[in-house]
Order: C-alpha cells, then sequence, then structure tokens
C-alpha cells in the first residue's frame, strides 16, 4: 500500500501539468522563459510538490529544460526537435485514417462535416483559439475511431511542442491548411476510401511541418524570435508568469491531452 500515491496529489499534479503545457503551448509562457517552482505554485494556488513533478514530466516531454542548481525554463523551437514531434504525428494521424476510415459511420462523418463548418467560421474570424479547437474535434473522431489508444498517447504527448509553432503561424498564407482539405478527407472518409483518407492526411501534415520548419530554420538564422516566443522571455517581469493561470486555471484541460488526442494539424 505505501507505492499508492494519495488521489489527491496525483490529481493536483495533473492539473498542475494541464495547465503549464498550455500557458507554454499559448505562448503565456514564452520559449527561454525562466520557471520558478514557488512562484508557479503561488499562481496556480497548488503547494510547489505538484508543480515540481508537473515541470519534470514537461522536461520529459521536450517542453522544459532544466540545470541542477542552475536553471529550469521553457525550451526554445528547435527545427530538428519540432520536425521530429511532426514525422511522428503525422504517422499516428496516418495510422489512425487507414484503421479507422473502415470503421466510422454516419455519426463520424457528421461530427467531421460539423467541425469542418466550425473550423471554416473561425478561420473566417480570425479565431485562433476556436480554429484549432474545431480542428482538433475533426481530427479526433478517425482517432477515437480507429481505437488506437497507442496513435492516440503518441499524438497527446508530441502536439503539444508542434501546436506551439502552428499558433504563430496561423493566418500565414496556406499556414494552417483549409477547410477544403478537410472536405477531401471527410469525403474520402464517406466514401470508405482509407487510401485516398491517409493521402490527404499525409498532404495536410507535410505542409505543416514544412511551414514550421521554414519558420523556425529562418529564426535560427536571421536571430528574428522564433515562433512563440516574445519579447517578454528575457524580461525581468517574466519569471514563472501564468498569464491565464488564475487559481481556477489548475483545473482547466489542455485540448491535447490523451482523453482529447486530436491534433491541430490543418
Amino acid at each position: 500500500m505505501d507505492a499508492l500515491r494519495p488521489v489527491g496529489r496525483t490529481l493536483l499534479r495533473d492539473r498542475a501539468y494541464e495547465a503549464l503545457r498550455e500557458a507554454i503551448v499559448r505562448g503565456d509562457l514564452a520559449p527561454g522563459a525562466p520557471l520558478k517552482d514557488a512562484d508557479l505554485a503561488d499562481r496556480l494556488g497548488l503547494s510547489r510538490a505538484p508543480v515540481r513533478e508537473a515541470l519534470a514530466r514537461l522536461g520529459d516531454e521536450g517542453l522544459v529544460e532544466s540545470k541542477p542548481q542552475s536553471y529550469t525554463r521553457v525550451t526554445r523551437p528547435v527545427s530538428r526537435v519540432v520536425r521530429d514531434a511532426a514525422s511522428v504525428v503525422r504517422v499516428m494521424h496516418e495510422l489512425a485514417a487507414r484503421t479507422g476510415v473502415p470503421l466510422l459511420g454516419p455519426e463520424g462523418i457528421r461530427a467531421m462535416r460539423e467541425a469542418n463548418e466550425r473550423f471554416a467560421a473561425a478561420v473566417r474570424a480570425s479565431d485562433v483559439e476556436a480554429a484549432l479547437q474545431a480542428d482538433d474535434e475533426l481530427h479526433q473522431v478517425l482517432v477515437v475511431a480507429s481505437g488506437n489508444h497507442a496513435a492516440a498517447a503518441t499524438i497527446a504527448r508530441y502536439t503539444p511542442l508542434i501546436r506551439r509553432v502552428e499558433r504563430r503561424l496561423f493566418g500565414d498564407a496556406g499556414s494552417c491548411g483549409s477547410a477544403e482539405l478537410h472536405a477531401r478527407l471527410i469525403e474520402a472518409c464517406a466514401a470508405g476510401d482509407a487510401g485516398e483518407a491517409v493521402r490527404v492526411t499525409t498532404e495536410i501534415w507535410a505542409a505543416l511541418e514544412q511551414l514550421a520548419d521554414d519558420a523556425i530554420e529562418v529564426a535560427e538564422v536571421t536571430g528574428i524570435p522564433a515562433p512563440g516566443s516574445t519579447a517578454s522571455a528575457a524580461s525581468p517581469t517574466a519569471p514563472g508568469s501564468v498569464a491565464s493561470a488564475s487559481p481556477a486555471a489548475p483545473g482547466s484541460s489542455a485540448s491535447a491531452s490523451p482523453t482529447a488526442p486530436g491534433s491541430p494539424a490543418p
């Protein structure tokens, strides 16, 4: 029995993880920003223990880096890391399309169409959050239909590395794909054509991979802040700040959690 952790602590750890991950993805905690567990715990209304556990988990996932007795900070986007993550997530979505299409019923097709309508409306309104949420919901239909929990978990783990770059690219020409690409994917699913669904999925992710890769490489060469970074990253007022995290924030869930594995692909 000693090996079992109290349920309450586990929930607080997960809440801290979700709130911090979302703040990093949104850019509220900018690339390079120092992270102080005491300050974060105060802002989140938690003790330091679950915050430390959350930071360790985020370190394993590539969103946080630390050096003992020196620093803990948000990682900066690196083209190779983002490219690797995008490649893995693309393959998982291809797998979900290949295995999910034969299992997809009318309700799933309807859910995808409705999500694409919300996506198109959000793009027209330049509503980044709503567009990414609708995009998550659209792609999640296939992930859930596939029943592949390993694929879902892999997507959930690596999507945040891509999402924070995609968030900054949103609105650039071709940066987030289009409702037309989604429509092609939906029509392939409705026709039961798994092969075409896989091909469209590949096209969607290949475009996003290239855009993210190009944007980060330009930043690395020119010194212009990488996508997702802000001037506050090195500001004395930035350490540990979570702009959107009030005491209610710890309960917020990130859209890329294991129960909502849809990716932010176009």
